[in-house]
Order: structure tokens, then sequence, then C-alpha cells
């Protein structure tokens, strides 16, 4: 069991212990040997940081529980990720999120403070986001207004940074699987930070690829050689890149879109007739005013489509993005995106349809969605 306190606001340095191996199940073959230095919390400190986890407190919740704002005894602000009891995304989820966080230290990823291990409960301990994450402003007319195209633009080098990172520049190569607006978090000065790395996983050496069994993820962003083939790789970060690209031009989920001209298709689909057909500054958001840069939006459409074509190895490499987006070169034309999802309720179960640019529709009902 984790060393009580001295007082219940009180924290003190540790390392992973065998209490905490015991705790979380141990890590796994791949993760073994490697030492994490956090700050472990019990249990009282953080109930009395969240005022006993109230209502008020709650920023938001998930699948895998809630988080909640906290305020230490020394008035540091905290963000709480409460795992819930009953999630079957617990303890894998938990355990990756320790091991890579901890490890893994960049301006635009979040940072992890400590943990709270203690009878029942499995807390993540995170520095505090006063602007809570990007769907927050992107999908809500007002809040979006307060995102000129600059300020995008600014938030779109800052995530590219941070997948770049992950991929390439950090000791690990990082698969994140669950790039979305929700797991991007905004600070003080409105810089982007990527975060929730439960799902994700651990490239060694030059491996360039992984195949998994349990597809994770959420409906609308996941490419489609894993959510069908269960194969991910740096591409699939891509893809779900390219979603988000074209959400924060449009200021519109990929999820749950409609329009009565394409009813058929989601955002991106939207978009990507309209691109074709050349007008495509229609579905640009209009809460971004008159005064964008026309070319500079169009590049940035045109780098999104990239990154959802269809095949994996059509797609560019973060770093490649990074230059693009610095510079002004001439861009590829990219192949049709790779499939449009359509969610359908059959008997009262969810299934997703897979629309591809052939006639035929396919069912898979391996997803795990979030």
């Amino acid at each position: 069991m984790i060393g009580k306190s001295q007082n219940e606001y009180s924290f003190r340095h540790t390392t992973l212990s065998t209490s905490f191996e015991e705790s979380t199940g141990g890590l796994e073959h791949d993760e073994k040997g490697i030492s994490l230095d956090l700050q472990f919390f019990d249990l009282t400190t953080m109930a009395a940081a969240t005022n006993n986890f109230s209502v008020a407190n709650e920023l938001g919740t998930g699948g895998f529980g809630s988080v909640y704002k906290g305020v230490l005894c020394n008035g540091k602000e905290i963000a709480v990720k409460r795992l819930s009891k009953n999630s079957g995304q617990g303890i894998e989820e938990f355990k990756n999120e320790v091991l890579l966080i901890a490890k893994l230290q960049h301006r635009n990823l979040v940072r992890i403070l400590g943990c709270c291990v203690q009878d029942d409960e499995k807390m993540l301990i995170y520095e505090f986001l006063p602007n809570k994450s990007l769907d927050f402003f992107i999908f809500n007319e007002t809040n979006r207004a307060l995102l000129d195209w600059t300020r995008r633009f600014e938030i779109i080098h800052g995530i590219t940074r941070g997948i770049l990172y992950l991929h390439q520049d950090s000791r690990l190569r990082i698969i994140h699987r669950d790039l979305k607006a929700s797991n991007i978090l905004l600070d003080a000065s409105m810089n982007p930070k990527i975060a929730d790395f439960g799902m994700a996983r651990i490239f060694k050496g030059d491996q360039n690829e992984a195949n998994t069994k349990r597809v994770v993820g959420t409906y609308g962003y996941m490419s489609p050689e894993y959510a069908m083939r269960g194969r991910f790789s740096v591409k699939s970060d891509v893809y779900s890149f390219g979603i988000l690209l074209i959400e924060i031009i449009t200021g519109r989920k990929n999820n749950g879109y409609y329009h009565e001209e394409h009813p058929d298709s989601n955002l991106v689909g939207h978009v990507w007739n309209l691109w074709r057909e050349g007008n495509a500054l229609e579905i640009v958001d209009l809460f971004m005013g008159e005064s964008y840069p026309v070319n500079e939006v169009l590049k940035c459409m045109q780098i999104a489509f990239l990154c959802v074509q269809e095949y994996a190895a059509d797609r560019p490499t973060m770093s490649e993005i990074l230059f693009m987006l610095g510079n002004d070169v001439a861009l590829p034309s990219p192949r049709r995106p790779a499939f449009l999802l359509e969610r359908n309720y059959i008997n009262g179960e969810l299934s997703t349809r897979k629309r591809t640019s052939s006639l035929n529709d396919m069912t898979f009902s391996t997803v795990e969605a979030r």
C-alpha cells in the first residue's frame, strides 16, 4: 500500500514500487525496466483537493470515469482523472498513461504530476489547463467566434509539433490512437496540449506498424486500416489529424454531420465534394470573419485531404506536414478520402458501415467506440 502522507494535503516523491505493480497488475513485458519518477498522492489528499469529488468541480466525463478540478494546500491547481470502478477500460489504460506521459516532455503534451493508487481508487493527476479542450471552442457557436484564423493556425501548428514529437523525436515512438478535438487541451495562452494516452501504444526500433484484435477509438477519427483490420501505425494518427484539421477549419463535427445535398456523406465527404467543385470556401467557418488568408486556409484543407487518403502509404508523415504548413510549396493532389462512416441503429444496436468509392457497404462490430 502506498505510504500515508503527514497531513491530508501532502504528498511524497517515490518511484514505481512493488506495491504499485501489484495494484496495477504489473507492467507488460515491453514496459519493464523503465523507471518512472512520480509523485504519489493519497486518497485523502485528492478528496480534500476536489471537495470530495463534488459535481461542481467536475470538468468532464467519459467512458473512463470523470475529471475534476482540484486545488492543493499550496494553492496549486490540478486536474484529477478518476477512473471509474466499473469501467471496462480501467487498468490497462491507467498503466499506459502513467508509463507514457511520465516519460514524455514536450510543450504540446499535457504534463502529468502524479497518481493515486489506493484501495479501489486509481487516479491520474495532471496540470490544470483553464481553457478546457478544443471541442469546447470549435463546436460551440459562442466560443468558436473567439478563434480567428491566426489562433486556429497556431493551434494546428502546436498539434502537429506534438504528434511529430510522439512519432519521431521522443525516446519512444508513440502511436496515440485516439486523436480528436476533446483530447486537445488548451492552456491559458491557448497553446494546445495533446492528452489522454490511455489507448496509446509504443513502437520500438524500426517497427512501423502493428495489429490488434481489440479496436478502440472514436467513430469518425479512425483510419480504415485500423477500423477494418486492426492495423495501426503513425499513419493512423495522421488520418485522425486530417479529420481534426477539417473540423478546425469548418467548425463542424465529422460525426453526426448532415447535409441535404449529400445525405450519405459525413463532414469529410461533403467538404471533399465542395473542394473538387472549387467551392470549398462555402464550408469554412463563418465565425472566423472575412479577413482570413484564403490561400492558407485552402492549403490546410488540401493537407487534410492528403492525411485522410485511403492507403496509409499515400499519407504524409508529420514531419512532411510540418514542412508543408510552414513553407510555400506545391502540394500533391490528394486521392479520394478513405471512407465515410455512417452510424445506424439496427435492432437497438449500433453498427457502422464503410462507404468507399465502390457501391459495396461493409459492416463491422469490433470497434469499441468512446
